[in-house]
């Protein structure tokens, strides 16, 4: 019975490799003491490509059909042995079948926080993962730079160290580029188009082909979170509905701590006194300038009683300008009664002739001396 299994398994017929596994990139054929027939079928499904090894040399490489082995079709194995003149005795020699279709759904993600500097929000951490398609492209490198003699190599044995690059290429690429932390979501699609081309070289040396790459979610602390959505809701939204929707859910609270008819009245006396003062305040806002509005927010009032003017020269807005500056603008000419100026409350421009608060500057300046 032994005898009988030694000569079963010292010729073998048929070499394939019959794939059904989702993860496995290299299979190496199981033989008897390693000993192939001459004259031997070996198929090669789509999807794979096939490796022939000769005491740790790489040889010959088949691509996916049926092929009766020879010293014809096996030119580098021929040299290797020394077949000069054809062999048809069996021979030893290593087959590893490499798969070579797409693996989906590899998972990729950052194990720590990415650190970033925006303009706006300072130092901040986000974090990203999503999913890669890859395949082998060229088995003889996979094999070289990978495999080595590993029997059975599937993706996980490898996923690690793409991990790596990949998240090492994504950051790279987040740092060049460095756009808005809220461009984040809107951009996933081009930023993953954009860290796949760069990952290309790094694939390439192992063999390997990156057929798509895709970013799912970037995420940043929440606190980061919340002040994008402010930041986006004041940019759209209308101060004055803003104002009257406070002011609608202040009077309704007034009115609930209230008791009775008396209560509801007063709540709503309360109500549209702070409906016409935060509507007074905003369209005062509104009618102000576009940069004296910027300068409000970072520059204190003028003191009460004192001016604050601004004078338009030689089309730009100066200012704002108290009385001694204003006297001095007029002695060196810069200040005319044709000027135009404007102050906080005025709707537009108007000549300083018409400003009644500037009779003093122009009174009390001493005409230019005449020439002698």
């Amino acid at each position: 019975m032994g005898l009988f299994k030694g000569l079963k398994g010292e010729f073998i017929d048929i070499i394939q490799w019959l794939d059904d596994s989702s993860n496995t990139l290299v299979y190496r054929f199981e033989r008897h003491d390693n000993e192939i027939k001459m004259g031997a079928k070996l198929t090669v499904r789509e999807g794979q490509a096939a490796v022939f090894i000769n005491e740790g040399q790489l040889a010959d490489v088949f691509k996916p059909g049926m092929f009766t082995l020879s010293t014809q079709n096996l030119p580098i194995l021929s040299t290797l042995r020394g077949w000069k003149y054809g062999f048809d005795s069996p021979f030893k020699a290593e087959v590893y079948f490499i798969s070579t279709r797409n693996l989906t759904d590899q998972k990729w993600g950052t194990k720590n926080p990415i650190i970033l500097n925006d303009n706006r929000f300072g130092m901040i951490e986000i974090r990203s993962f999503g999913t890669y398609v890859l395949k082998v492209k060229d088995p003889v490198a996979f094999i070289r730079e990978i495999v080595g003699t590993d029997g059975h190599f599937t993706t996980e044995k490898i996923a690690e160290q793409l991990k790596s690059v990949i998240v090492t290429r994504f950051t790279d690429t987040i740092g060049e580029i460095n756009p808005p932390v809220e461009m984040f979501a809107a951009n996933l699609s081009e930023l993953s188009t954009k860290v796949q081309e760069i990952m290309k070289p790094d694939f390439d040396v192992y063999g390997l082909e990156l057929t798509k790459f895709l970013i799912e979610n970037v995420s940043m602390p929440e606190e980061i979170k919340k002040e994008i959505f402010e930041l986006s809701r004041l940019n759209v939204i209308d101060l004055n509905k803003l104002a009257q929707m406070k002011a609608a859910k202040a009077m309704e609270k007034a009115a609930e701590n209230q008791s009775g008819t008396a209560g509801a009245g007063m709540g709503m006396g309360m109500g549209f006194a702070m409906a016409n003062q935060m509507g007074g305040m905003f369209n005062q806002q509104s009618n102000q300038n576009p940069n004296q509005q910027n300068q409000n927010n970072t520059t204190p009032p003028p003191i009460p009683g004192a001016l604050a003017i601004f004078v338009a020269v030689g089309g730009k807005q100066t200012g704002p300008f108290d009385e001694n500056a204003l006297k001095q603008m007029v002695s060196q000419n810069q200040l005319t009664k044709d000027s135009l100026v404007w102050k906080a409350g005025m709707a537009s421009w108007v000549k300083a002739s018409e400003l009644a608060e500037l009779n003093t500057v122009f009174t009390n300046v001493p005409p230019p001396i005449p020439s002698l």
